[in-house]
């Protein structure tokens, strides 16, 4: 869902298919971004589930040309457009604005590692400047675990104070719930909005102003992680919480991407869904029996997607 002008709920950074010579499949894509739309989630394309870094900024391009060619609506789409070569990040970024994405994801420049806070500042500035579009709304990427390029609250606060209403947000996906605490008192007030970077802790983040989050395991499990976030102050948002993180640690056990996938080709109906991008490789037949046992066992469904033509 959106308030004002800006993005808030659940999305999901959307898993990309590969057709099997491993070039993007935009008709799969289209429909299973339909798919989560209707389940009252946001597409959070090309994030770090989208296997983003393994695929071109040509082929980001004509994947998000293709969404809205496809009349999804592209105020639900907050894409990832945070790559290690400025001229990348402007060049999406922009294309997102002519779209009219609702925001950006950003990434930081996160190949050379041990940046200042000072060099972070000039990249992300010289972003905001060469699309210059007041627009724009950045939602700062926080992942250390996977970037090693942290978004400390020192930078948070320069670029709120330089570019007030375009740098909106932050994905913390950090995995400490001390640090996502830290925005959300630091910023805000500032009307900054805070994303939790999985479901684990959306009840939490929504009990401190938080905006919502954006998870990996919305792309298989969108519904329930919605009406959390729609249901939030009633009595059973504990007891949604604990199901959620029951599912989400059943997939946690496996390669995420992969089992994500493999989630979604046996639910779908659809093998092809399985393929990843190398250096990612497949689950085994065993680890996805056993995936799909687990998840049978606690209940797990993906209502209506065969019915929203995901299968070719």
């Amino acid at each position: 869902m959106t308030t004002k002008d800006r993005i808030s709920g659940v999305l999901s950074p959307v898993v990309t298919p590969f057709k099997s010579d491993l070039s993007t499949d935009p008709d799969r894509f289209v429909r299973q971004c339909r798919w989560l739309l209707t389940q009252d989630v946001g597409l959070a394309v090309f994030g770090t589930n989208s296997e983003a870094n393994s695929l071109s900024t040509e082929e980001k391009i004509e994947l998000l040309d293709r969404l809205v060619g496809a009349g999804l609506d592209p105020a639900r789409m907050m894409p990832g457009t945070g790559c290690c070569a400025l001229p990348d990040s402007v060049r999406l970024s922009a294309h997102a604005m002519k779209l009219g994405c609702g925001g950006v994801l950003m990434l930081p420049p996160f190949y050379y590692k041990g940046v200042s806070d000072d060099g972070l500042f000039k990249s992300f500035a010289e972003v905001i400047e060469r699309v210059g579009d007041r627009r724009l709304r950045i939602y700062l990427y926080h992942i250390p675990p996977v970037s090693q390029v942290p978004i400390t609250v020192g930078l948070i606060e320069r670029l709120l104070k330089a570019y007030p209403g375009i740098v909106a947000g932050a994905k913390d996906s950090s995995g400490d719930w001390n640090n996502t605490q830290a925005y959300l008192v630091n910023f805000g007030s500032q009307g900054f909005d805070v994303f939790a970077g999985s479901e684990t802790f959306l009840l939490q983040n929504m009990r401190n102003g938080g905006a919502g989050c954006i998870s990996a395991t919305a792309n298989i499990n969108p519904g329930p992680i919605a009406r959390l976030f729609a249901t939030w102050k009633e009595a059973d948002a504990d007891q949604q919480q604990a199901k959620l993180d029951q599912i989400r640690g059943i997939v946690s056990r496996y390669p995420m991407i992969p089992a994500l996938k493999a989630t979604i080709a046996h639910h779908g109906g659809d093998a092809s869904w399985a393929t990843v991008r190398p250096p990612l490789v497949a689950l085994t037949p065993e680890q996805r029996a056993s995936l799909v046992k687990e998840l049978d066992g606690a209940g797990f469904t993906m209502p209506g997607l065969k019915d929203s033509g995901v299968k070719n």
